[in-house]
């Protein structure tokens, strides 16, 4: 996993969260895939919270090093192996760069230079 390569929740997912644990169901062919479900603790589900925007493993660990006290390493570290492993699963998504720099407020229309 690259450090910024920015990643977002996937569409084909159902998700809610239940006694502190967010359960997530892939959906194929418009039905739930009961066989494969997920379930993330306490941090997976706060990381499951910040992909509803693209985000890094660097963005992700910064904003729980806020959160929890534990080093930014492990962080970047416990971080990307979750993504990796939501990815595998189809849950997760690489944001394209068009749909990041739009959500970030980096997008910018072009526009025409006379000179």
């Amino acid at each position: 996993m690259q450090p910024t390569i920015k990643y977002i929740r996937s569409d084909a997912v159902a998700a809610r969260v239940i006694a502190g644990e967010t359960l997530i169901i892939p959906v194929r062919g418009g039905v739930g895939d009961l066989a494969s479900i997920y379930s993330l603790n306490e941090v997976g589900t706060r990381i499951w919270e910040f992909l509803a925007e693209p985000s890094s493993v660097e963005e992700l660990a910064g904003r729980l090093e806020r959160e929890y006290e534990v080093s930014r390493d492990r962080l970047c570290n416990d971080v990307a192996l979750l993504l990796a492993d939501l990815q595998a699963a189809s849950l997760l998504a690489v944001a394209d760069a068009e749909c990041s720099c739009a959500r970030d407020g980096l997008f910018m229309e072009p526009s025409l230079v006379s000179g």
